[in-house]
């Protein structure tokens, strides 16, 4: 298990279980988890999502206490569920995906639902959806979910920039 992954399920448990959030030290992280980065946590029980939260953009100090503040999101403030029971803690599959900074794109010819995640945004209101997501199959479909997301309608201009993820699971 990757350690961002079990970083992520510790979090959870020790949350879910006591109330209490992991303290994370510095001085032992692996040097990639000490960087700054956005990151969305996934939680699916037997292949089916029971929560996702995450962040555009880093608020943390490192990636292990994005993992941390999002893992917690996930558990117990996706508001498309309700929050996580102990007695599903065994049965939760976890996904932390690290996004690499949003770039600006032209059109949607620069976009691919299966490299990269997609970032729309009209006024005020913005809307993410990851990479390479079983049924997204077309960028027109991504794009409209993710303005979906963001409460943006249909037909209305956005502005797109597009992302990567490293995928740990």
């Amino acid at each position: 298990m990757h350690p961002l992954v079990k970083l992520a399920k510790d979090t959870v448990e020790l949350y879910i279980r006591e109330g209490r959030i992991i303290d994370v030290k510095d001085e032992d992280l692996l040097p990639e988890l000490k960087e700054r980065a956005g990151v969305f946590i996934c939680l699916k029980i037997h292949g089916t999502l029971r929560g996702c939260i995450g962040t555009f953009q880093p608020t943390e100090p490192t990636i292990a206490h994005e993992t941390v503040r999002n893992a917690i999101s996930a558990a117990t403030c996706d508001p498309r569920f309700e929050c996580v029971r102990t007695e599903e803690l065994d049965a939760i599959e976890y996904t932390v995906d690290v996004l690499t900074p949003p770039v600006k794109v032209a059109d949607k010819s620069e976009l691919d639902p299966r490299k990269y995640g997609v970032i729309v945004k009209a006024g005020g209101r913005r809307g993410l959806l990851l990479p390479d997501l079983e049924g997204v199959d077309t960028v027109d479909y991504q794009v409209s979910i993710a303005m979906q997301k963001a409460g943006i309608a249909p037909g209305t201009a956005v502005e797109l920039s597009r992302f990567e993820v490293r995928r740990y699971q």
